[in-house]
């Protein structure tokens, strides 16, 4: 079973993965470094991490190129904050989007580092032997405490974001939410958060969705509103 304070460095400047090491090393963790996507990947499959910090600049690849490959090839992708040295908020814009959990811009302090690393951590770890809990719609079971959602009896596999915000309209079917108030209930930090962010995470939702129960479209979109579980 894969320590929970594991955590997979892929950054290709030595120096910097370096001090990442020393700080994760002095609070605990178990830091593992990688200087390209290639071996990063074959890394993650071995370790199993709970969490990966990723450049978004690589020698061998983009990081998202790697992020996109980490979530394709685990059932419970693994938790993921970007490393950036670049100015443009673009690229904040474009990790995000995705599904990354977390960004942390360069240069950086270590505690800052390490206290990233530790929320992130917090809140996508279940406990050890969560109470399952079932939500009111049949089709769904939702054991909250281990951010699980199983769909006609299927396991779903969600990221952080995606989780809560199935969960959000899972709690309140047939209730229309708009963005902004998705935003709120579902991102820790959603004054730093855009509007399309909840678009593509409903969208890979419904893909999910779609996956066990082809045609049964449970999500609902109000044109120029927002959201409902149907």
């Amino acid at each position: 079973m894969t320590d929970t304070r594991t955590v997979l460095i892929i950054e290709d400047e030595a120096a910097i993965a370096e001090t990442i090491c020393y700080a994760l090393s002095t609070d605990g963790f178990q830091p593992h470094w990688r200087a390209t996507g290639r071996e990063g990947i074959a890394c993650a499959e071995a370790l199993r991490p709970p969490l990966v910090l990723l450049d978004i600049g690589l020698p061998d690849s983009n990081g998202f190129e790697v992020f996109r490959s980490l979530q394709s090839r685990f059932e419970t992708p693994p938790a993921v904050i970007f490393l950036t040295a670049r100015s443009e908020e673009v690229d904040r814009v474009v990790g995000l989007e995705l599904g990354a959990d977390d960004y942390i811009g360069k240069p950086f302090s270590p505690r800052e580092l390490c206290a990233r690393v530790r929320a992130v951590l917090r809140r996508s770890q279940p406990p050890a032997t969560p109470p399952a809990a079932t939500a009111g719609d049949s089709r769904f079971q939702v054991n909250p405490e281990r951010f699980e959602v199983r769909y006609h009896g299927t396991c779903l596999s969600l990221t952080l974001h995606e989780f809560r915000l199935l969960h959000t309209l899972i709690q309140q079917p047939q209730r229309v939410f708009n963005r902004e108030e998705l935003l709120t209930r579902c991102w820790d930090a959603p004054e730093h958060r855009l509007d399309r962010a909840i678009d593509t995470h409903i969208k890979a939702l419904r893909a999910k969705l779609n996956a066990v129960r082809p045609g049964e479209d449970a999500i609902k979109t109000h044109r120029g509103i927002g959201y409902s579980l149907q």
